[in-house]
């Protein structure tokens, strides 16, 4: 496995990208040279998504991309997939690698102290934000942009940029130099072909 850790990054979500079109709608990334993706949906049970995580592991496997299941730590092992991406109510990092044998990302919102202490504990890449306005995650706070150079200068694993992020904006959180740069709605709203044209 390539584990490269730089460039957009593709999350998926319950609405925008259902488990009927999910599929399709990666493939349409993949082919516009999306390499990291995230499935997430907060509802479902772990065998009622087994079928798509397992397609879904395997078509991005093919292609040399990564695949990371949020939250699901135990289906991510069964299905292989390549990381895990926690918040601060899941497994602390200790327990995930009990379990999982891929990577690991974690959330740390505006919080350097946090992604310092992830990092210690064997986190592989950590992620800030939101910040801007999530159309997805409406109630989530939001971070200065400050925090990714801080980040940068502070840790030596990837820092990845999450929330409210899309083309109008994407130049204000390239002027800081994050490795990867996360996307819900502002890679599967509409057209994803068009979407990824315009954030390059």
């Amino acid at each position: 496995m390539n584990l490269n850790l730089s460039g957009l990054y593709a999350i998926t979500d319950e609405v925008l990208t259902p488990d009927s079109s999910v599929v399709e709608k990666v493939k349409e990334a993949l082919g516009k040279g999306v390499k990291i993706f995230q499935y997430r949906n907060k509802s479902a049970k772990d065998g009622e998504i087994f079928e798509v995580v397992k397609e879904l592991r395997d078509l991005i496997d093919k292609e040399n991309g990564l695949f990371i299941l949020n939250d699901r730590v135990e289906l991510a092992e069964k299905v292989k997939a390549h990381g895990v991406h926690v918040g601060e109510d899941d497994l602390d990092i200790s327990e995930v690698k009990k379990i999982f044998s891929g990577f690991v990302g974690v959330s740390c919102y505006g919080d350097i102290d946090r992604a310092k202490e992830m990092e210690k504990s064997g986190a592989d890449y950590v992620a800030f934000g939101s910040f801007f306005k999530s159309p997805t995650k409406p109630k989530s706070y939001t971070v200065p942009l400050e925090v990714l150079s801080k980040a940068k200068n502070e840790l030596s694993i990837p820092i990845c940029a999450i929330g409210g992020i899309n083309s109008e904006n994407i130049s204000k959180i390239r002027e800081h130099n994050p490795d990867i740069i996360s996307l819900v709605s502002g890679i599967f709203s509409g057209d994803i072909s068009e979407n990824i044209e315009n954030l390059s």
